[in-house]
């Protein structure tokens, strides 16, 4: 059975992106980069929320043409092109690069969806994650947390009154100061 895993980065404060939308605090470096790589191209697929999948869809289908992308960049934008991907949205009429656009979270057709063979999903957006955590559709959380205080912006983690227990599957420190906090629902 497929897991859901929500695959994010965060300030040290708990923020996914500053004001105004600013991801620029992101230290992603080579090291860090082949990392994701290595995590996301044995997936199955992508589940993004609209906002999440247009950032990606400006940048990624061809970063790889680009001749100062990094060797870790080009390697992301081909797996990142190629990789399944479903868009939940209800603005979205089309969406390209091996994109479905799927209106509502259904918990039935989520379950459905990791109930088929093939790669883990890598779960993308705040407002989307929130949403499967409301219908508890999250497996797991790899949270990498940037060496940063942003003071504001917004949080990932929304308001709840329903504790979620976790077991830490793993943690690592990279060079440039980030830590994956890798954790796994119990159930």
């Amino acid at each position: 059975m497929r897991k859901i895993v929500v695959h994010m980065s965060l300030s040290l404060d708990g923020f996914f992106e500053g004001p105004g939308g600013d991801l620029g605090w992101h230290q992603v470096d080579d090291e860090l980069h082949q990392h994701f790589n290595d995590v996301i191209a044995p997936m199955g697929g992508f589940l993004n929320g609209r906002v999440s999948y247009e950032l990606m869809a400006a940048f990624w289908p061809t970063a790889d043409q680009d001749p100062t992308a990094s060797g870790p960049m080009r390697e992301y934008a081909r797996i990142w092109r190629d990789m399944p991907k479903i868009v939940y949205s209800r603005t979205l009429d089309h969406a390209d690069w091996n994109a479905t656009v799927v209106r509502e979270v259904d918990v039935e057709q989520v379950r459905k969806l990791t109930a088929e063979p093939g790669g883990d999903l890598a779960l993308g957006g705040a407002d989307l994650a929130a949403t499967f955590a409301r219908h508890d559709l999250i497996d797991e959380y790899r949270i990498y947390v940037h060496p940063v205080l942003l003071g504001r912006g917004r949080r990932l983690f929304p308001d709840t009154d329903a504790p979620t227990g976790l077991r830490l599957v793993e943690s690592r420190t990279f060079g440039n100061g980030v830590v994956l906090l890798h954790h796994e629902r119990t159930r």
